[in-house]
Order: C-alpha cells, then structure tokens, then sequence
C-alpha cells in the first residue's frame, strides 16, 4: 500500500517530464525507421552516424517551418508597427475599416466612455505576459528535452533491447521481437495517418483562402495544417486563427471560412480521421473514435494524443495472446517481421 501511494506521488510529481519522455519515445520511433534506411543504403555508416544524420535532417526540416511562420510574421510585424499610430487615430475618429466596425457596432463609443477601466486592464496584463514569457521558456526547454530523449532512445534502445532479451529463451525473445515490430508499426501508422489527415486539413484550407482572395494563404493553410496535428484544440486555433484573418479581409471571407471550418473539422472527426486511421493503424473505425472519445475525456489532450497507439498496441498484444492460446503464432506482414527490429540483433555491431 505504502509502495503504490509513493510511486503515484513520484507519477503526479514528474507527470511534466514523463509526458515529455512519451512524446520522445513517438518520436523516436517515427525516426527509427529512417536510420535502418539510411543504414540499409550505406552498409558501412555506424548507427551514431546514421542517427545524427536524421536528427539533422529533421531538425533542420523543423526550423524551415518555423522560418516560414517567423520570416512573414517578422515583416509584416514591422509594417504594422508603421502603420499602427494611423490605423489607432483612424479608429478613434471612425475612420478606415476598423473604425468603420466599431462605429457600427457602438463599441468606439464603450471604448471613448471607458478609458480609465481599460488602461486599467491594460495595465494588469503584465502579469499573464510573464506567464507566456514563462510558457515559452518551458516550452522550449521540453522541446530540446524531448529532441535529446528521442535521439538517445534511437541511439541506445536497439543495445538495451538486445541485451534484454539475450537474458531469455530463444522463442519467447522472438515472440517479443514479432510482437514489438507490431506495435512499432502501429505507432509509425498513427503517426503517418495524422500527418495525412493534417496534410489534407492544409490543402483545403489553401483551397478555400485562394478563392476567398484572403492574403497569405499559403501561410496560414500551413498554420491550420500544423495545428491540426495538436489532439483537441490544435484544429480549433487553426480555425479561428484563419477566420479572424478572413474576416479582416472582407466580412463574406469571413463568414465563407467559418462555415468551412465548421463542415469541415464534423467531416474530419467522424469521417476522414476514423477511415484514414483505420486504414494506417488497422482499426475498425468504431474503435478509433471511441478511443478519441474516451481518452480525451479520461486524459485530455495527452490521452487524445495516444488513444490510437495505445487501442493498436493492445490490439496487437491481445491478438497474440489469442493466437498463442489457439496455437498459431502472430503472423506479421514480411515488412514488419523483417523490419529493422528484427535486424537490430545483427546490424548494430559498430
């Protein structure tokens, strides 16, 4: 009793840095499959070798997105800082389209009757502006802790697996290897199936901004397309992010980009992302929206993350447990049983 209170105090207390060390292990098993290439196509490159090479490759394919997102923002942050005297004195007098809304909406009149209370509010908005400042740092920190976490665990998993099952027989350590490859498979096919379903988010997205004649359509509908891969909430800001541009455009853009929006994340929820990842993690698509459904509400966003990986590992697990009770081993396809897990035991000698 004593020992389960002081391991769940040790989960509540460290829950940052295991959450942390799970997105590491996804990861690292979404860049595994990349080193074994690279390994497979230059016989005699070393696995430290092979390893930093993909980091490299998908550090440096991370930080073209974020140039992407910071080179225009930059630019366009310096022009409004330009224009933005003007664009606040056309706003007080009712000028300009701005000015235009918030004469029609009688809000310039809340804003010239309220002065005091809302340089008040202004004024207390430093302390939330130290949190983000603080959310920031924290986010970073995770984002570097997970990168290094991710690389080691590619770096040293095979060795630590081999080592592992060496200390069992023959058969059962195949049966792990079989069974391990599966649920590597599973995780890579998640993967692989939310990067298509936001991949599909994006290009409609760019679709509906061109014909809308909403600037920067490439830039947002590349910003909807990674935040859709965010469980829960990521295609929400995308969606709002984007209106609010659209709407800034012109009022039908507006109008047109939310009920785009709105059709769309009803269509991707019950329809392109139980099929799609049915098809990449073998699911029926029943069991993936329940799971969504599920551990979203047990785990929030974290649980919506791994609900499929995890439904698929235990899928895996029972259906040999089922299969070794009948008397007929798993049987995986050749590309999973003669993957790279199965080839670690030999090819990792540097």
């Amino acid at each position: 009793m004593l020992a389960t209170y002081v391991l769940l105090e040790l989960v509540v207390h460290a829950r940052r840095v295991l959450i942390w060390a799970v997105i590491a292990l996804l990861l690292a098993v979404s860049l595994h499959p990349a080193v074994e290439a690279l390994r497979r196509r230059v016989p005699r490159c070393r696995r430290s070798v092979a390893t930093l090479l993909v980091f490299l490759a998908a550090a440096v394919a991370v930080g073209a997105v974020v140039a992407v997102f910071v080179i225009p923002l930059a630019q366009e942050g310096s022009r409004l800082a330009g224009r933005l005297p003007g664009l606040i004195r056309d706003a007080q007098a009712g000028r300009g389209p701005v000015g235009h809304v918030l004469e029609r909406t009688h809000a310039l009149r809340y804003v010239q009757r309220h002065q005091a209370q809302i340089r008040a509010f202004a004024t207390g908005l430093s302390t939330p502006a130290l949190r983000f400042v603080r959310g920031v740092a924290t986010t970073a920190t995770g984002a570097l802790t997970v990168f290094v976490l991710a690389y080691l665990m590619v770096l040293e998993g095979p060795k630590a697996i081999d080592r592992s099952l060496a200390l069992v027989d023959a058969a059962p350590a195949a049966r792990i290897r079989r069974v391990g490859a599966a649920c590597a498979r599973t995780v890579n096919g998640y993967l692989t199936g939310n990067l298509l379903i936001s991949l599909i988010c994006g290009l409609l997205t760019y679709v509906m901004l061109l014909v809308s004649g909403v600037p920067f359509a490439g830039l947002l509908a590349l910003f909807v397309a990674v935040t859709d891969l965010i469980p829960l909430v990521g295609a929400t800001i995308g969606a709002v992010v984007a209106s609010a541009v659209a709407f800034v455009h012109s009022l039908p853009a507006g109008i047109g980009a939310v009920v785009f929006f709105i059709v769309y994340q009803q269509a991707e929820n019950h329809l392109l992302q139980p099929f799609v990842l049915s098809r990449t993690v073998r699911l029926n698509p029943l069991t993936v929206l329940l799971a969504i459904l599920i551990a979203a509400e047990v785990a929030g966003i974290l649980g919506a993350l791994l609900a499929i990986p995890v439904t698929g590992i235990i899928q895996v697990v029972l259906g040999d447990l089922w299969a070794h009770r009948r008397g007929r081993p798993l049987r995986l396809p050749m590309s999973v049983a003669n993957g790279p897990e199965d080839a670690e035991g030999t090819g990792d000698a540097e």
